[in-house]
């Protein structure tokens, strides 16, 4: 999806506003924030990969955009990326992609031919992706377990005694 607004002048913004109200006015699963915050992660997204690639990138995929939205959510939010998002009714890929596409129908995001709702279906699981770097690593699971003594006693190939555990 390339984004035809862009942030930082003020007329477009007044625009963003009004295309975001119509469509909270009729479709209320998802809060104005929340489209305030998709048009942000689509600029991020669209400066990463021009960063990236060296050269103007003038299609943002599916996949593209939610792995945008995921790193941009962690950044502005950290661990409560999910919960931020949540509030704003974005749960899933699917929802980003309802969004995006509400924003195509009052023209406030542009579109390729080939450009469809279910691009943003099954790519990832959202809230996986932004709670995978608060998540200890099974390294550090177990070496906390040892250090706090949690380990369960061996005993040949016998379960071990709830008392045990």
């Amino acid at each position: 999806m390339k984004g035809i607004l862009r942030s930082g002048f003020l007329m477009e913004k007044v625009q963003f506003d009004v295309a975001v109200k119509s469509i909270t006015k009729q479709d209320r699963r998802f809060e104005a924030d929340g489209y305030h915050f998709l048009k942000d992660a689509l600029d991020h997204t669209i400066k990463a990969l021009r960063n990236d690639e060296l050269i103007e990138h003038r299609h943002v995929s599916g996949a593209e955009l939610l792995e945008g939205v995921v790193e941009f959510a962690l950044e502005r939010f950290g661990p409560m990326a999910v919960a931020v998002l949540e509030s704003w009714g974005i749960r899933q890929g699917d929802d980003v992609g309802a969004m995006v596409f509400n924003l195509i129908e009052v023209g406030a995001f542009g579109k390729s031919e080939d450009d469809a709702p279910s691009d943003f279906s099954g790519v990832m699981n959202l809230q996986d992706e932004l709670l995978a770097p608060y998540r200890p690593t099974r390294e550090v699971l177990v070496r906390r377990k040892k250090e706090v003594g949690l380990e369960p006693p061996t005993r040949g190939n016998q379960p071990a005694k709830s008392s045990e555990l």
